[in-house]
């Protein structure tokens, strides 16, 4: 039991705590007049009131926006003017409009009517091709500015589910493969070729918290284009969306198909004897120095010593490797939204890259005989001719990538390709005056 003592320290201790606790009680009831009396003592805040619904001239697109106005006078009275507006002809522009209505109309409400699908596509093809900025697009279509944000993910995203199955598929039987490489041997005079590898960077404005993640060696930010294309300019493979700033070996092994094809998955037809010869040569890729050396990936020999059939090897390679850089060219020609730096999300970026392809493919296909842009050889010199791309001060270049050690196999492959494309069997007979002497 507790003695008088501290029974009288206990009591004295809980006088102690009642006044400490009464004190701040006291503090919170005065603090709390006080602001009562503050907020008396403010005049009330007004609920802030819309002024328009929507501005009036916004509502006048019928009659003056470029859709209604500017491309039915086109459509009318200028076709080429159309194409040049859109980048695409009336016709493909119609059929585009049916197969996207399904997913992208709106449904009607008693406060407005939805946009046109077909302003909706018109918008985006023309952003695609200027590369002008919201606003301005928002005077010329007479749509306000946030909104032509909002839609133009959704019509690229459309676009590519829409089309990227039956234009932008990549082999994956050996038929298929073989076709590619028969096109390369007949237009480029290189042999058991799967198509030309490269990247490019997309220019963009740095993203909030980035770091330099996108931050490239050229000194911009950007997301990195990697594709493969056949004889004919198209894409055969894309891969959209590696940083800038990531390592140039991993952006291209990180990609889905160099793995099926470095396992064997790929469906590559086994090594066949090129034209006029009898030793088998496994089908390849061709890309340019940077790459990593592989019997599947093959590049021009970068010593500066080279004797006169690794020059010519060297000549007849960049023959077929040049489709890609023309691809490119005609990409960036034809949709100068990647001669500026695009200050969208990246991953909305990504959707605009994905959609530029699937349309560069698509007007490929449709009109093949209507490119006059690309790199073009005198049917009776075989000089180069260059393309009206390369006059284009503002195309960014390409994407140099590297990659891992060399094997062995794959030198002695590129070593016998070099024999090869300069014995009777493989030559052609302008090559020994297309390659410069040292």
């Amino acid at each position: 039991m507790l003695n008088a003592r501290d029974t009288i320290i206990a009591e004295k201790r809980r006088c102690l705590y009642l006044a400490a606790a009464l004190a701040i009680v006291e503090e919170q009831q005065k603090r709390l007049e006080e602001a009562e009396e503050q907020e008396k003592a403010t005049p009330p805040r007004r609920k802030t009131q819309r002024k328009v619904w929507v501005r009036e001239w916004l509502t006048r697109r019928h009659e003056f926006g470029q859709y209604d106005s500017l491309l039915t006078e086109l459509h009318k009275e200028d076709q080429r003017g159309y194409k040049n507006y859109l980048r695409i002809t009336p016709d493909l522009f119609q059929e585009m409009v049916e197969k996207l209505t399904p997913r992208l109309q709106k449904q009607s409400t008693f406060m407005r009517e939805p946009l046109q699908v077909g302003l909706k596509l018109a918008a985006t093809l023309r952003f695609l091709a200027t590369g002008n900025s919201y606003p301005s697009l928002q005077y010329s279509f007479r749509v306000e500015a946030s909104t032509i944000c909002k839609f133009i993910p959704e019509v690229c995203k459309a676009i590519i589910t829409v089309y990227k199955d039956e234009v932008l598929r990549c082999p994956k039987t050996e038929e298929e493969w073989k076709e590619v490489a028969a096109r390369f041997s007949s237009r480029w005079n290189y042999h058991n070729c799967l198509g030309a590898v490269d990247g490019k960077h997309i220019a963009m404005k740095k993203p909030p918290n980035a770091g330099s993640y996108y931050y490239n060696y050229k000194g911009f930010h950007s997301i990195v284009l990697m594709a493969v294309a056949d004889a004919t300019y198209k894409f055969l493979y894309v891969d959209v969306g590696a940083e800038g700033g990531a390592s140039d070996g991993g952006t291209w092994s990180n990609c889905s198909l160099h793995d099926v094809v470095e396992e064997n998955r790929a469906g590559v037809p086994q090594p066949e004897p090129l034209p006029n010869d009898d030793q088998p040569v496994p089908y390849h890729f061709v890309g340019d120095d940077a790459f990593a050396l592989r019997t599947w990936m093959m590049k021009p020999f970068s010593h500066r010593s080279q004797v006169l059939r690794e020059r010519i090897y060297s000549y007849r390679l960049s023959r077929a490797r040049r489709v890609l850089e023309n691809a490119f060219g005609i990409l960036c020609h034809r949709f100068r939204c990647f001669l500026t730096t695009m200050h969208q999300h990246p991953d909305t970026i990504n959707l605009i890259t994905m959609c530029a392809c699937v349309l560069h493919n698509l007007i490929l296909i449709r009109y093949p005989h209507a490119i006059s842009e690309v790199d073009r050889e005198d049917p009776d010199t075989h000089d180069l001719i260059p393309g009206g791309w390369r006059t284009d001060r503002h195309l960014q270049g390409l994407l140099p990538l590297t990659g891992h050690h060399t094997q062995k196999d794959a030198k002695d492959q590129r070593d016998y390709l070099s024999h090869y494309y300069m014995s009777p069997a493989g030559a052609v007979p302008w090559q020994e005056r297309m390659v410069v002497a040292p």
